[in-house]
């Protein structure tokens, strides 16, 4: 019976409300033991002094290419970047080829993920290739695997498609996943639009787009059978952040993710030229991103994803004409570590909450937390290590990581998947 036992850790667990020095038996795939002294013969024994053992982390938005774009990324390759930062569980966004719009696609990313080095839930598509024009059976979807709805990539081209999806989303206890983007008032945009796209002579994404698309789902949601969960992607502006908080504060089963970029950078990281700086929605105005770091500090926004999106080199060769999206699973818990707990604006704990406990509230499917009985999906952390990030040396196909070149404080120094090791910095 495989074992593993980590001795004198600093345990951090936010769904237990634990944070003190201790001892962690893994038996099988399973957390078996937590306590002082604790001690097992055929245990494979782990000096954890001076590290912190917290759960794996979640993150509810990956792209990673496969089907179909297997240059960019793939199920294994996807995985290996994730277990080196820390993340145990990925939500598998639908926008592959073909999209992720029936059972057979499903069964295709969980069959490629068995043997992955972390664990892979499809998001399955809500309307068929993404295209707006026809639902899917997201009945039959649910049922072969998928945890969670969305045409995320692009927005669910109308309300009434939105609402019979959120329909669904409560009959199938399953969340939807909302781009929330009008694109009547983005098209043609490429960066935000401000300063840079003026400068440029670009076309700008405004803050309306991403403003009016939130309005619409909230709107929705309102009007939605009980049950109905919706969580809000990427969120990027000060006015997203606050129809958020109102709608919260109405009571609506409403949740919301960013990512470290939009609290960390503005669009003055354009001034280069570098397209490795380009996603969508783009990097906003020094007031969004103020906005936003603290919409994530006081919960308005409830999880920290990546919208991790490879691309190829050749392909953000080109400012003007490279697709948007960034990598960032290798990096995102040391760039939010580096911003919030080093700056004391959040502890540790919060932090873990933010990216482990409350994304795996949110599907319902396991995961967060390290209480006894659970899979022992964990990771240990160097609160101590400052690091560089070389893109030469991240574990996915794609280079494009907006925090390149970056020192970065804590680093993951191991991680641990249903109770087997898959990335380890110690030994």
């Amino acid at each position: 019976m495989a074992q593993l036992l980590f001795q004198n850790a600093r345990v951090v667990d936010p769904s237990q409300n634990l944070d003190t020095v201790c001892d962690v038996l893994c038996r099988e795939n399973q957390i078996a033991q937590i306590g002082q002294g604790l001690c097992a013969d055929s245990a494979t024994v782990i000096n954890a002094s001076g590290l912190v053992l917290a759960p794996g982390l979640v993150d509810l938005h990956v792209h990673l290419r496969d089907p179909g774009f297997t240059e960019k990324e793939d199920v294994l390759s996807g995985c290996k970047a994730a277990a080196a930062g820390g993340v145990t569980t990925l939500c598998a966004m639908p926008n592959t080829r073909p999209a992720c719009d029936t059972p057979e696609t499903v069964r295709y990313v969980l069959e490629q993920a068995k043997q992955a080095d972390a664990r892979v839930l499809p998001v399955a598509a809500i309307t068929k290739g993404l295209c707006g024009e026809e639902l899917t059976d997201m009945e039959a979807l649910a049922q072969s695997g998928a945890c969670a709805f969305s045409d995320d990539g692009v927005p669910v081209a109308t309300a009434a498609f939105m609402a019979r999806a959120l329909k669904e989303s409560a009959r199938l206890r399953r969340p939807i996943f909302a781009h929330t983007e009008d694109r009547s008032l983005s098209a043609g945009g490429i960066i935000n639009e401000g300063k840079w796209s003026a400068r440029f002579g670009v076309g700008g994404i405004p803050n309306a787009a991403e403003d009016a698309g939130t309005a619409r789902e909230i709107a929705l949601l309102m009007n939605a059978p009980k049950g109905a969960h919706l969580h809000i992607c990427h969120v990027s502006t000060v006015g997203s952040a606050a129809l958020i908080a109102d709608a919260k504060a109405k009571g609506l089963s409403v949740t919301a993710e960013t990512c470290p970029h939009y609290f960390i950078y503005d669009e003055d990281k354009l001034e280069t030229r570098d397209a490795d700086y380009r996603m969508n929605p783009p990097l906003r105005s020094a007031q969004d991103r103020k906005a936003i770091e603290q919409a994530l500090l006081n919960g308005t926004i409830d999880v920290i994803a990546t919208d991790h999106a490879p691309h190829t080199p050749t392909e953000k060769q080109d400012f003007l004409k490279a697709p948007n999206g960034v990598i960032g699973m290798e990096t995102s818990f040391s760039a939010s570590y580096t911003a919030l707990v080093a700056t004391g604006k959040l502890s540790l704990s919060e932090l873990i909450q933010r990216m482990s406990c409350r994304p795996a509230e949110i599907l319902g499917v396991g995961g967060g937390t390290l209480r006894i009985g659970e899979r022992a999906d964990l990771i240990l952390i160097d609160e101590k290590e400052r690091w560089t990030v070389n893109t030469d040396r991240l574990h996915g196909k794609s280079r494009n990581c907006v925090f390149k070149g970056c020192s970065l404080r804590s680093k993951v120094k191991m991680t641990v998947l249903d109770g087997r090791i898959v990335y380890n910095e110690l030994f």
